[in-house]
């Protein structure tokens, strides 16, 4: 019996199809421990892509079109879902890709194609993220409206893309030689969210993950100790994080451990007291409770540590004090303030029912000078340095109960 050629015609195009199409494979699950939970995630051999390229527009196009052709809808999913569960901010919900490109082709063993998961994946969770390169150097950008003070950015079509990997590269990172931004643009989803740098929630940590820590300081002549839980965890979390807009910094909160072994305490502390001597003994508690050390000393460049980072480090500088002062003044009174920036010092001002000794006119209030870093001599509510009173200042954040 002789078969139409149509129908030879239909089982060659189904084999040629076959052929074409990613060859079936066993998924392989691999799993890591991200803070308090366990992320797992299958993969398969359609997503072990080779990249040992010269870099080029065509070369990273061509990786692209491996991993969309490839099985990664599973893998994407459960970081979305992940991301959904456990209420990621998008710095937290990169930390998790960070892991995961780490866990699909380790950073230090090929660092470009480490990138280029990174960059796909989170490409295909709906970011714009653009790719840059110059000889064997690739990177990586992502569009946000944050104002970030301490990263290079580029501008395209009235949006700014900021260097997520900076800190990779540093001072092998050329800021004078143009670095040539590759043509992927048509590869990025018509709408992308705008990736945002706010983080308003920590994970939850492990309990065991948890050491005491302890603080002391003295307040009208009587010594008071404290025992809070500190997270070294939170370090890892903040260790690249750039140089935020004041309300994004001040705005970030305690893990539920440390917040719950210290502010129900300050709080019995300052039971009772008139309301300028509980805010006078917050001043005194940031003040005298951490070692002053500038952060270009201890880090080696500028540093804003978040309120969970003050408490687990022995020594901060004034940003970080005065955000510490902020976040303790806003969860036991929270009441109105204003940040200071002088030139070489940021202080902070709350807004009492009767304003003491030196206070700041803004918007027809008056506002209490409360200086949490230690200076020349001892200073009380309403008294700021001797340098300071001689410098203009700016206010760089207000803050409004809602």
């Amino acid at each position: 019996m002789t078969m139409p050629l149509a129908h030879i015609a239909r089982l060659f195009f189904a084999i040629a199809i076959t052929w074409l199409l990613p060859a079936p494979c066993l998924g392989q699950q691999r799993h890591f421990d991200f803070f308090n939970e366990s992320f797992a995630f299958t993969t398969d051999s359609t997503l072990e892509v080779p990249f040992d390229d010269t870099l080029s527009s065509a070369t990273i196009r061509k990786f692209y079109a491996i991993m969309e052709n490839g099985h990664h809808g599973p893998l994407i999913q459960a970081l979305l879902e992940h991301k959904k569960t456990y209420h990621l901010n998008d710095w937290l919900y990169y930390q998790l890709v960070r892991r995961t490109a780490q866990e699909l082709s380790p950073k230090g063993e090929n660092y470009v194609r480490y990138t280029l998961y990174k960059w796909f994946f989170m490409v295909k969770s709906g970011f714009d993220a653009r790719l840059a390169y110059r000889e064997d150097q690739l990177i990586f950008y992502i569009q946000s409206k944050d104002d970030i003070a301490d990263l290079p950015y580029f501008t395209l079509d009235s949006n700014t893309y900021i260097c997520l990997n900076y800190h990779d590269y540093g001072e092998l990172f050329n800021h004078d030689n143009r670095y040539t931004l590759a043509d992927i643009g048509d590869l990025i989803a018509p709408k992308p969210h705008s990736f945002s740098y706010k983080v308003t929630r920590l994970p939850d940590f492990k309990t065991d993950s948890y050491v005491d820590k302890e603080l002391m300081f003295t307040y009208r002549g009587k010594s008071h100790h404290f025992t809070v839980k500190v997270n070294t965890e939170v370090a890892s979390i903040f260790k690249n994080y750039p140089i935020v807009d004041f309300e994004t910094y001040f705005n970030i909160p305690l893990s539920t451990q440390t917040y719950q072994s210290l502010i129900p305490v300050l709080k019995e502390q300052v039971i009772g007291l008139p309301t300028e001597k509980g805010i006078d003994f917050l001043m005194r508690f940031t003040r005298q409770a951490f070692e002053f050390e500038d952060d270009r000393i201890t880090f080696g460049q500028e540093k804003r540590m978040s309120p969970e980072e003050t408490l687990l480090n022995n020594s901060s500088d004034c940003d970080d004090r005065t955000a510490l002062f902020f976040y303790l003044v806003k969860e036991i009174y929270n009441l109105p303030m204003v940040t200071l920036r002088y030139p070489t010092h940021v202080t902070i001002a709350v807004r009492l029912d009767k304003p003491i000794g030196q206070s700041i006119e803004h918007n027809g209030y008056y506002y209490t000078i409360c200086e949490p870093t230690p200076q020349g001599r001892d200073l009380g509510l309403g008294e700021l340095s001797d340098k300071n009173r001689q410098e203009e200042y700016e206010i760089v954040y207000h803050y409004i109960p809602y």
